[in-house]
């Protein structure tokens, strides 16, 4: 391994190495600088991300730079804002020995203006998304014309992003003779096309990925039912007391939901995504880097730029579809030769992708089971006596409560304070986990169905408690969006949810009993859309029941199924929209509205009187709704046409005598 005075680099940047604490190059850094300060041809580098890529391209720029002269002499497009900034940050400080050498990035989110004037005032090295550098071209604040080095730094992600067209045009400004550097994770055909298109004759640097992550990055995953997936998460934040990670979701949406979750758990985590804005972004990312938060939710996109070197796990809660978002996501971890995990927590369903992950990253992954209870709290109390080792005891502040302690428990020896201390320490960490159940999926069984420690469904919500909420299908909500919403509402896991009976505007779920009124309380005063939610116990499972309990008189069922009573309903009426055999809203002796056979004898409709007419009685139908079909106080089937007191019907389309030929 060589030196980076190997490499043929200038004083004032191998002094500004030293001071940043880099003695030795990368492989990326080992094979792409000579061959950059050297060849004439342009370069394609192929290395994911963690590699060192950004010194790579970074250190050859600043040696052809001209500190003196104030143009533009190089150009680095980079995806996103998160990246740009980091790139001219990590070049600044490569540069800080190269007096006279002036850094800009550019990037949407932030005041045009400010770097307008920042450009004005005279920079060599532009560092820009590409939607904001063409805003500046249009504007004219911006003159690429005396360019010598153009970077294309995660060319893979700025085509994915639908960044084509707009590359095409920015290089269009650019002088034909430059010299291109592309770097990306992988050499896809649209990279490969890109590089035809843009660059020269090129040559190609490839750092095999597997010798580089081998032993820096473990690649695990874990199986649970899908249900279970945040209570996974979970226990392994809680049996690892050093994590420090990067959880990663499909969208912004579940981003925010899932950051949300956790903060109600207890756990420090917040989310960032592409609606945040850059004021936003950066405070997150404050906060992070300070470890203020212990979890970083974040999309795929978002992530892009994030450089913090400490990271311990990144997990992916949802699978990425591509291989190179996998590796993109990895790269997070195991960066600046530090080691890291890359968890993935996963369905049934999913394990085919991983299998499929191997194949095309040539890498293994290992299967991990999701901690228990115990090992949890073991973690917790070694983790605990570590900071208890560690701690700084403030005599000063502590100093009455410290000899009243010490007169307390003078009596006990050395040994039997330990004793109790960690009895009752053990003890408290431990029973928050003593009823958690096997979350694992039991792979060895063909139906992968098996939980080695968890009873039954069937066992579980037997003597369980069912909950009525007066939101269904009409409000939006099918099983997984009722489940997801109750689960945010209480904080309550998933597994403690049992079987659902999602109806038009409301729903029946089983709860297991210890967790009820907890469920049941969150839900006060608790609004959904601007309509006020109601919740209380049913009488019945979640296949059937009469309704909701209700104190209120010859109400035996509201809003219930079959053999339940209606709103207002008599006993053994049916419910809203004519749920039984019998009665419904103010029904008398039976029928209701929508009800059963649309009213008529002992069937009346809507408000309906005995005196409906047989078998099919209108509204309000009186005796002398004809049967069959009694219409509106009318005969036969009703109409517009009075005829004898009555309502009669007026043929819409008369029939035509057909001529006779």
């Amino acid at each position: 391994m060589s030196s980076f005075e190997d490499l043929g680099l200038r004083p004032e940047l191998l002094k500004s190495l030293a001071e940043i604490g880099f003695t030795t190059p990368t492989p990326v850094q080992e094979k792409a600088i000579p061959l950059m300060l050297k060849s004439e041809k342009d370069v394609v580098a192929l290395a994911q991300t963690g590699t060192g890529k950004t010194a790579a391209f970074g250190l050859p720029m600043l040696e052809f730079l001209d500190p003196q002269d104030r143009s533009i002499q190089g150009l680095i497009l980079a995806p996103t804002r998160e990246l740009c900034v980091q790139i001219s940050k990590d070049v600044e400080k490569f540069a800080t020995n190269l007096k006279g050498t002036r850094i800009v990035a550019v990037y949407g989110g932030a005041s045009i203006r400010d770097q307008m004037r920042d450009i004005q005032r005279g920079a060599q090295i532009i560092v820009a998304t590409p939607g904001r550098l063409l805003d500046l071209l249009g504007r004219k604040a911006v003159d690429l014309s005396t360019v010598d080095v153009v970077v294309l730094d995660e060319a893979d992600e700025m085509l994915n992003m639908g960044f084509q067209e707009d590359l095409t045009e920015i290089l269009q400004t650019t002088p034909p003779d430059k010299r291109t550097w592309l770097f990306s994770a992988t050499m896809s055909s649209e990279v490969r096309r890109i590089a035809k298109r843009y660059m020269r004759e090129f040559e190609e640097v490839s750092i095999d990925r597997s010798t580089v992550t081998a032993e820096a990055i473990q690649h695990q995953y874990a199986v649970v039912h899908s249900k279970d997936r945040f209570s996974a998460l979970k226990r392994f934040i809680d049996a690892d007391p050093d994590l420090f990670g990067i959880v990663f979701c499909r969208t912004k949406h579940e981003t925010q939901d899932l950051a949300a979750a956790l903060v109600r758990d207890g756990y420090n985590a917040d989310a960032i995504h592409g609606d945040l804005s850059q004021a936003q972004r950066d405070h997150v990312m404050g906060r992070y880097r300070a470890h203020t938060i212990r979890l970083l939710i974040a999309t795929d996109v978002a992530a892009r730029g994030i450089d913090v070197r400490d990271v311990t796990h990144v997990i992916h809660f949802d699978l990425p579809g591509e291989a190179e978002n996998y590796t993109h996501r990895s790269g997070r971890t195991g960066r600046a030769g530090s080691s890291g995990i890359s968890l993935s927590i996963i369905g049934v369903r999913d394990v085919n992708k991983v299998r499929q992950l191997e194949r095309v990253l040539k890498t293994h992954f290992t299967f991990v089971r999701v901690p228990g209870g115990a090992e949890i709290g073991k973690q917790q109390v070694v983790a605990y006596m570590k900071k208890l080792k560690s701690v700084e005891v403030d005599e000063e502040g502590l100093s009455e409560l410290l000899s009243e302690a010490r007169a307390e428990l003078d009596a006990f020896s050395k040994e039997e304070l330990i004793d109790r201390f960690m009895s009752m320490a053990f003890n408290r960490i431990i029973e928050q986990h003593r009823t958690s159940y096997d979350l694992n999926v039991d792979m060895s069984r063909k139906d992968h169905s098996a939980r080695a420690e968890r009873p039954s469904s069937a066992e579980r919500f037997s003597t369980g408690r069912q909950m009525f909420i007066n939101l269904g299908t009409a409000d939006g909500f099918d099983k997984g969006k009722m489940l997801g919403y109750i689960c945010g509402m209480s904080g309550l896991s998933g597994e403690l949810i049992g079987r659902m009976l999602i109806k038009d505007v409301y729903s029946f779920v089983d709860i297991e009993p210890d967790h009820f009124e907890q469920v049941k309380n969150s839900f006060n005063n608790a609004n959904y859309k601007g309509r006020s939610v109601r919740v209380d116990e049913s009488a019945g499972g979640a296949g059937g029941g009469s309704g909701p309990r209700s104190d209120k008189p010859r109400s035996s069922g509201g809003e219930g199924h079959r053999g339940g009573g209606g709103y207002k309903g008599n006993a053994g009426g049916g419910g809203y929209k004519g749920g039984g055999d019998r009665g419904g809203y103010k029904g008398s002796g039976g029928g209701g509205y929508k009800g059963n056979s649309e009213g008529g004898a002992d069937r009346g409709g809507y408000k309906g009187k005995s005196e409906g007419a047989p078998d099919r009685g209108g509204y309000k139908g009186k005796s002398e709704g004809v049967a069959d079909r009694g219409g509106y106080k009318g005969n036969d089937r009703g109409g517009f046409q009075k005829k004898e007191g009555f309502y009669e019907p007026k043929p819409k389309f008369p029939k035509k005598e057909r001529k006779s030929k």
